[in-house]
């Protein structure tokens, strides 16, 4: 996937110490909607994991209150499918690893940050 970085997205790392990569221009994520799993002090959620969309997980999701599914013009929201790239995050992508629902993980694209709340050995067991 190709796409021009942003100043922010260009000077944070991944969780294998390289260049942030963009996770998904179509549908366009990211906390900044910049496509990639930038993060900041206005990031409250740490919206850090890039991970690729199952049925099973946005399901999890929606049962824990976070309907991904449902389009929000609003907020220029697209809604989900499986197979659709989203950046996560961290502490639900947490919680449905420890409910056995964690969806695939793109380590390059996946923030570092992530780490401060993700192990890393989990994100790796979950790699695409």
């Amino acid at each position: 996937m190709i796409a021009t970085l942003t100043e922010r997205d260009a000077g944070e790392r991944n969780v294998l110490g390289g260049p942030l990569q963009a996770c998904s221009m179509d549908p366009m994520t990211g906390f900044y909607r910049t496509g990639c799993c930038s993060t900041g002090p206005e990031d409250a959620g740490s919206h850090t994991v890039c991970a690729v969309m199952t049925a099973e997980f946005l399901a999890f999701s929606k049962s824990r209150g976070n309907d991904l599914t449902t389009p929000r013009a609003e907020w220029g929201f697209p809604g989900l499918r499986p197979g659709d790239r989203w950046c996560l995050c961290a502490v639900r992508w947490l919680e449905a690893y420890e409910a056995g629902m964690a969806p695939k993980v793109v380590l390059e694209a996946t923030n570092a940050a992530a780490t401060r709340i993700v192990p890393v050995e989990a994100l790796r067991e979950h790699a695409v």
